[in-house]
């Protein structure tokens, strides 16, 4: 669990690491079949939900290191925007999990990076060309996009644990214990390729 801080800023960076190494833990040990394939009823897969989480971080990391100004603006047209957008959720036939994970582990560090040097309270201008933002709202603030993103991670990684059970019935923190080599327990083993379902479930 992310440990005690001494400070606001020291724990939501916490709070956010946790989250984004869920992903890491939840892809652990699959091939890139596995991780491209949709198990559940959803059309999301581990390979996709890597994929995203990395992008999602890198969209709102721009705003954030840009503020108190905007970003560069984006040349493409909408409809070109919708449709990397959409892509974002798909491992493609040409990725592998390998390096759609080290694109996540670089993103990770460049996020904690830079939401670790701004201030709190800078104010992050809203656009008002993407129609999915509010119109009642001038800006939000650093402090607010961590929230975000903790709030966007953990709903994805949440998906991730569910698409992970539904391919070898692997939990999370089995998952957490293998990629972090964590000692065997009596009540908790580390996750192994080809080993049953556990019985437990992650809290």
């Amino acid at each position: 669990m992310p440990p005690p801080a001494g400070t606001e800023r020291e724990s939501l960076l916490h709070f956010l690491a946790f989250q984004q190494n869920a992903f890491i833990a939840a892809a652990y040990g699959l091939t890139d079949e596995q991780a491209r394939s949709t198990p559940s009823v959803s059309a999301l897969s581990i390979g996709g939900l890597v994929k995203h989480a990395a992008g999602v971080q890198r969209g709102w990391v721009e705003r954030a290191a840009a503020a108190p100004d905007f970003p560069p603006p984006d040349p493409r047209p909408m409809e070109e925007v919708m449709a990397a957008y959409a892509d974002e959720y798909v491992m493609g036939p040409d990725e592998t999990l390998a390096g759609l994970l080290d694109r996540l582990r670089a993103q990770n560090a460049e996020t904690l990076r830079i939401l670790g040097e701004k201030d709190l309270d800078t104010p992050v201008p809203i656009p008002r060309e993407i129609p999915w933002f509010p119109r009642d709202v001038d800006h939000w603030s650093v402090r607010w996009v961590i929230l975000h993103l903790i709030e966007e991670l953990s709903r994805h990684a949440g998906h991730a644990d569910i698409i992970r059970e539904s391919i070898d019935g692997a939990t999370m923190y089995e998952l957490m214990a293998a990629a972090e080599g964590w000692p065997e327990t009596e009540w908790l083993k580390p996750w192994r390729p080809g080993q049953r379902p556990s019985t437990s479930r992650s809290a």
